[in-house]
């Protein structure tokens, strides 16, 4: 159960090291015999229908055991972005996404990606260098003074949207939105807190980075509106 990446990997090896001899051998005679079968395709179609049945299997075993459930997620994840990129498979084929978006799995994933997004959070906030911009001493690449806090909040929630993207309906996204929102709301609570410390010194090094922090997330979150 802690080693998904195991099959996972070992199913798109197979995908790769049968191409040529699918395309070179089996597609010509497909093709003679006028059929519109794409033998490439369907080979990974057959494997991956394989893996789903295998995460069936393996899922309520480990829904509980956030460490295994998340490792499960990340390698499917790498797994899907692979079989799409490099092997060309088709979105209207069945995919592992099918199975996290099963209800039962979705919401224990929705879950987990919430805890670990606040425990990244605390430890943005308590580290040291939260109100330091990384590129202060660059000045032409750090025109919006932003502090790292804000970076990294802003990395995490793109990285989230990385993830998610890919899910086959759009309810499903509309719920990781969801909790996107939750997440800048509690940075919003976060900041409001660090500057209520801060009002006795509003022209001070932490008050001022707070101010960038916020614009500099509003800028980007104008930037996103376009993103559908």
């Amino acid at each position: 159960l802690n080693k998904p990446e195991w099959y996972l990997t070992q199913v798109l090896m197979w995908i790769g090291n049968h191409a040529k001899f699918l395309d070179d051998k089996i597609q010509p005679i497909l093709d003679k015999a006028g059929s519109s079968v794409n033998a490439g395709l369907e080979f990974s179609r057959a494997l991956v229908m394989l893996i789903l049945e295998k995460l069936a299997v393996d899922i309520p075993c480990l829904l509980y055991d956030d460490a295994l459930f998340c490792h499960l997620v990340d390698e499917v994840l790498l797994f899907e972005r692979e079989l799409y990129s490099v092997h060309g498979y088709l979105s209207s084929f069945p995919s592992c996404m099918h199975i996290l978006s099963e209800e039962s799995c979705f919401q224990r994933w929705l879950t987990v990606e919430k805890k670990f997004a606040l425990q990244k959070m605390d430890s943005m906030l308590s580290s040291e260098a939260a109100w330091i911009s990384q590129y202060k001493d660059i000045t032409d690449v750090d025109e919006m003074k932003v502090p790292d806090c804000a970076e990294t909040f802003m990395t995490l929630l793109l990285v989230i949207t990385d993830r998610y993207k890919n899910l086959p309906t759009a309810s499903r996204k509309l719920q990781f939105l969801g909790l996107q929102k939750e997440l800048v709301d509690d940075f919003r609570i976060r900041l409001t807190q660090v500057m209520k410390e801060e009002t006795r010194a509003s022209l001070g090094f932490r008050y001022c980075a707070i101010l960038n922090a916020v614009n500099y997330i509003a800028t980007v979150l104008a930037d996103w509106a376009d993103n559908v």
